[in-house]
């Protein structure tokens, strides 16, 4: 199968994850781009960056379209990962292939695992912002070192540590990735490997196009359902990326 053919279905796939679940369908766009499209590692966290941004960017329009982005919040929370997420993209870059391989699987199947927990957090008495701050700082170094969007880590911080409620949530967290994201690639100027922006272009207009069928998707399907068998995906390419770095 061509390498464009593969771009568009991977991208639709991730993209109608992205846009059903609202969060971790982000997570499987490095493992396609290396183990589907033949990308390095630190050429398939650069590119990820790219797509994430791009796609989280249209996603956060419609949301802020809805009245669901909570604007200084998301701001606040989004400066505190900046620093963090540039540090971490430029180091990314100078890594071995099997180190990012390994944290990417650790992060995978942290992301299946919270996704497998029920969704019950409610929001806090008292907002602490040492743990805004954190919390913050902590998505953006992961977005920074692994090229995803972190959603999966965004949306319980912001309802459990800022008291958002979900949909605000969901819709705020796309403005911290965005930021992160952006963040990161500044750092990783000239440090990203070999971009194939053949592949990268068609992979993000069909990730944008896929979240669209996503929200549809979602009220259709119940999300828990949805969510758990999104999780045993990522448990399995989690296992697979551990089982590669190793061998």
């Amino acid at each position: 199968m061509s390498p464009l053919i593969l771009a568009l279905v991977a991208g639709a796939v991730i993209g109608l994850a992205l846009g059903a679940l609202g969060g971790g369908g982000s997570v499987l766009t490095v493992p396609a781009l290396i183990y589907l499209l033949g990308f390095s590692p630190v050429s398939a966290t650069t590119a990820g960056l790219i797509i994430v941004a791009v796609t989280s960017a249209t996603a956060l329009y419609a949301h802020a379209r809805d009245g669901n982005v909570a604007w200084r919040t998301g701001a606040l929370f989004a400066a505190a990962g900046i620093v963090p997420a540039v540090l971490a993209g430029a180091a990314a870059g100078h890594l071995p292939a099997a180190a990012l391989t390994t944290a990417f699987a650790v992060v995978a199947a942290l992301a299946a695992v919270r996704m497998l927990r029920p969704s019950g957090a409610e929001p806090p008495e008292r907002i602490r912002p040492a743990g805004a701050a954190g919390a913050g700082a902590g998505l953006g170094a992961v977005t920074g070192f692994l090229g995803v969007g972190g959603g999966f880590l965004a949306v319980p911080a912001l309802v459990g540590v800022l008291g958002l409620r979900m949909k605000q949530a969901v819709g705020t967290s796309l403005l911290v990735i965005t930021v992160n994201s952006l963040a990161a690639l500044t750092a990783r100027a000239g440090t990203g490997g070999d971009l194939r922006w053949e592949v990268i272009a068609p992979f993000t207009g069909a990730a944008i196009l896929g979240a669209w069928d996503g929200k549809r998707l979602a009220s259709k399907i119940t999300g828990p359902t949805l969510q758990r068998v999104f999780a045993f995906v990522l448990l399995g390419v989690a296992a697979f990326m551990f089982v590669d770095a190793i061998a």
